[in-house]
């Protein structure tokens, strides 16, 4: 498998140095900016709030030789992460574009340390080096999975189960997944709505279901009645449990991990290697979910990947409610040999008309991991037309 990376940030394959093969630039023309909404197929119930409906941003590169696309996974809201909608369409704008435009624009690669210079905004730059990267795998008919390594023509699908009401709406959620084609349920939890749903999860599907329980960072360490629910769920037999506590909180992390025999993954604290290694150093990391359009993108989340593998993480790729454009170029990471857990690529679909082939798995419950040129895909030109564009030209 390809594990580590030597001080120069190449991979390692069997002790073999194996870096990213280097693509040629594309002469970029435009860069457009859309914006649009879509409707969740079935809503999405958190600790942050019900979602019904999605803000999707994506950033289109036409270049001389080829086009590329990528879909960003900003919220509207910072409630997930500090970055939203508003905020990257004016990091793009005022500060990503203009740097872009001075320098390396046509490769992506090289993409990632010029625009080094602007602190933060990871999901703003993952989305700006994807279309980029996009353009040039297409350029060269290359598709994005075999150019970052991934040794997976399929790879099984997991489901996300949003809070409910009461847990016969949960079972039911859970039958139509598994009928659907999930090889893993994960549950979204919180306060006060973790241990009794989740036990009866688990009762409901049997001992042979991978069952995953997040977060999202809504529990914490100081109050009793928190620990005490997630001790709890130490019954459910869990893969793991997935972001208890805040994204700072890594010592709390650690010291729950301690506590509990469900393993501890972690989701929103990840945002570089740099904060995987401090998050091993402390214990506070059992499992990882990647989730590429976080981290800073693709040529990121392969290194935070071959980080995992040196040290022996299991890892998987977390989901953003991506449309079928996202859930794409997500694939190409989920098929890297160190992903050893089922990603999130609900087999149900998010959005009914989707702005994409959302890529649902067939009769052997497998997703096929895209092998056409770039990221696999391009958006339905008629889901475009009421989107927002904002386009950006060499001055």
């Amino acid at each position: 498998m390809r594990g580590s990376r030597d001080s120069e940030g190449r991979a390692c394959e069997h002790g073999r140095v194996t870096a990213l093969d280097p693509l040629d630039p594309v002469l970029v023309e435009a860069i457009d900016v859309l914006r649009l909404r879509l409707p969740l197929a079935t809503p999405l119930h958190s600790a942050a709030g019900p979602r019904t409906e999605r803000t999707v941003l994506l950033v289109h590169v036409i270049a001389h030789e080829s086009e590329g696309w990528a879909e960003c996974v900003a919220e509207a809201e910072p409630t997930y992460a500090p970055e939203y909608v508003e905020g990257v369409s004016l990091v793009l704008r005022n500060h990503l574009l203009p740097r872009a435009w001075a320098g390396p624009i046509g490769d992506g690669v090289a993409l990632g340390p010029h625009l080094a210079a602007v602190r933060g905004h990871p999901m703003a730059v993952a989305a700006l080096e994807l279309a980029v990267l996009d353009a040039q795998l297409r350029a060269e008919g290359r598709s994005l999975a075999s150019w970052l390594g991934a040794t997976a023509a399929a790879v099984p699908a997991g489901a996300s189960l949003g809070l409910h009401d009461n847990v016969v709406d949960l079972l039911a959620e859970a039958d139509r997944a598994l009928t659907a084609g999930a090889a893993r349920l994960r549950v979204k939890v919180a306060p006060g709505r973790a241990a009794g749903p989740v036990l009866a999860l688990r009762n409901h599907v049997g001992p042979d279901v991978p069952l995953q329980a997040d977060a999202n960072g809504t529990f914490r360490t100081d109050e009793p009645a928190h620990l005490a629910e997630l001790e709890r769920l130490d019954e459910a037999v869990l893969t793991c449990l997935e972001q208890p506590l805040a994204p700072d909180d890594l010592v709390g992390h650690a010291r729950l991990a301690a506590r509990l025999r469900t393993p501890i993954c972690l989701d929103e604290s990840i945002t570089s290697v740099g904060s995987l290694e401090a998050a091993v150093a402390l214990g506070a990391c059992g499992i990882l979910c990647v989730k590429p359009g976080r981290v800073g993108g693709w040529v990121a989340a392969r290194a935070i990947h071959d980080r995992c593998v040196e040290l022996g993480l299991p890892a998987w790729v977390g989901g953003m409610l991506e449309t079928g454009l996202g859930r794409a170029a997500n694939l190409a990471v989920a098929a890297l040999p160190g992903m050893t857990l089922p990603p999130d690529l609900d087999p149900r679909g998010r959005f009914d008309p989707d702005l994409a082939d959302p890529g649902l798995p067939g009769p052997d419950g497998l997703v096929a991991v895209p092998a056409a040129p770039g990221i696999g895909i391009t958006p339905d030109p008629a889901m475009l037309a009421d989107a927002s564009v904002e386009r950006s030209r060499r001055r």
